[in-house]
């Protein structure tokens, strides 16, 4: 049996892939594993973004969490950084996030926080994987006053948007800032907390009504803020995906900037303050050949971490490190969170500007993005590290990573979510790459597909 777990939780389609049943086993194998040392009634959390499948998944896990015996506090629609910071201002033994992030809505997923606010590792994922199938059994099940239930908390909200304004090193008076939520879970966060800080904010896409969660909006469609961005004359314009925990943003032209670019301008506004841990910014492998030029230039170290803000949070704790995160927007400030959080990041970078007095296309400048194109194979779930053991597919690798050694690069990687092999090229010239990652793309498919 494959494992449940991806890089960011549990995802399927709800109701058919990710099913009330397993989200009730889920509930109890989750709180099994993580409060079954504690001495005391467990409190954990719930949040969720605005999928109308969220309420389903959230009664079977609800259920499932109770049976365990725990107090089950639901906070309502909130970005999933919001839980993370909450299951350690409550002082909870755990919190709970339903959201399939950037999916579309038919999709949904579950994800765990510890007391601290960090995701689960491997080991503790695999464990409550065993309780899930039953490979393991749950040794006595609470009786009488001893079942768990469920108490409202009804200032979640306010006090994650409170938290996020904290963070703040300045006043945003005078910024023109359009927001798109993604009619996501930041839909009234968002507007909320730059508001508090005196920024003049336009929001899009914050109207959600259960299915138009991502839809050709936010962070993976950023069209209509970069349009919206120009009609309105905004300094700036910041994009969110559905769960809220990246964030992209857009400059006063319409030009779209990247993670990669506000990792760049924070990293570098932070060294100049001498914020910067061990003048270190943590990225991974797909980050832009442009960031590593910039980061050269300006004295900062660029471990590069697999995919996923999970590896890229390992690396930062081990090592000490203050931020770090992914192309994607999702960033890690963990002076401030113990998970990427776009609101927050917005609020950094938001700040940069102010403090630095830089329009958004200048700062982002200092990062020359070299274009990058990203091509998906569809596979059979059970095929998709396979493309290694194919000697034409890995043949083909090979001929792509001689042509562009030292002009761009090649990076292969499967999916932690998806039954999908991704293709990233790299180089100077756009048609030309796109062409041989299409090509490769549809090897991989004939393949393994």
């Amino acid at each position: 049996m494959g494992r449940l777990f991806g890089t960011d939780g549990i995802r399927g389609i709800a109701n058919t892939e990710l099913t009330a049943d397993l989200a009730f086993r889920t509930g109890m194998g989750g709180a099994y594993v993580l409060t079954k040392t504690v001495t005391h009634r467990p409190r954990i959390l719930i949040g969720k973004d605005t999928r109308k499948s969220g309420d389903m998944l959230e009664a079977a896990l609800t259920a499932g969490l109770c049976a365990i015996g725990a107090k089950v506090i639901p906070l309502g629609i909130v970005p999933t950084p919001a839980v993370a910071y909450l299951t350690r201002k409550y002082k909870a033994d755990a919190g709970v996030v339903i959201s399939a992030s950037h999916n579309p809505c038919e999709y949904n997923g579950i994800k765990f926080f510890n007391s601290e606010g960090y995701k689960l590792s491997d080991d503790i994922e695999d464990e409550i994987e065993k309780y899930i199938f039953g490979e393991k059994k749950i040794e006595e099940m609470p009786t009488h006053g001893r079942v768990g239930y469920v108490m409202k908390n009804h200032d979640a909200l306010e006090d994650y948007v409170s938290y996020a304004v904290s963070t703040a090193p300045c006043r945003l008076r005078g910024f023109k800032v359009a927001i798109d939520c993604a009619n996501g879970a930041n839909y009234a966060a968002a507007f909320k907390a730059l508001s508090k800080l005196g920024a003049d904010v336009e929001a899009i896409h914050n109207t959600p009504d259960g299915v138009n969660i991502n839809s050709r909006c936010g962070s993976t469609h950023m069209e209509s803020l970069q349009s919206y961005v120009v009609s309105i004359g905004a300094d700036v314009g910041i994009a969110f995906d559905g769960d809220a925990d990246r964030m992209l943003a857009v400059d006063e032209k319409g030009n779209i900037i990247d993670g990669d670019q506000i990792m760049a301008v924070c990293a570098k506004f932070m060294k100049e303050q001498g914020r910067l841990a061990k003048n270190t910014c943590v990225v991974t492998v797909m980050s832009n050949l442009g960031l590593s030029v910039m980061a050269e230039k300006n004295g900062i170290n660029l471990p590069k971490t697999k995919v996923g803000d999970r590896y890229v949070l390992e690396e930062m704790l081990k090592e000490g490190y203050v931020i770090g995160g992914e192309q994607s927007g999702h960033i890690i400030f963990l002076e401030h969170n113990t998970t990427g959080d776009g609101l927050v990041s917005a609020i950094q970078f938001l700040s940069v500007l102010k403090m630095t007095g830089q329009k958004a296309s200048e700062a982002a400048g200092i990062v020359k993005v070299l274009p990058q194109v990203l091509c998906n194979a569809t596979v059979k779930t059970e095929n998709k590290d396979k493309y290694t053991e194919d000697p034409e597919i890995s043949g083909y690798i090979q001929e792509l990573e001689k042509e562009f050694a030292g002009e761009g690069r090649v990076l292969i990687r499967p999916s932690g979510t998806e039954p999908l092999v991704r293709v990233m090229i790299e180089g100077s010239d756009k048609d030309y790459i796109q062409k041989r990652a299409e090509a490769l793309a549809k090897m991989i498919e004939e393949r393994l597909g």
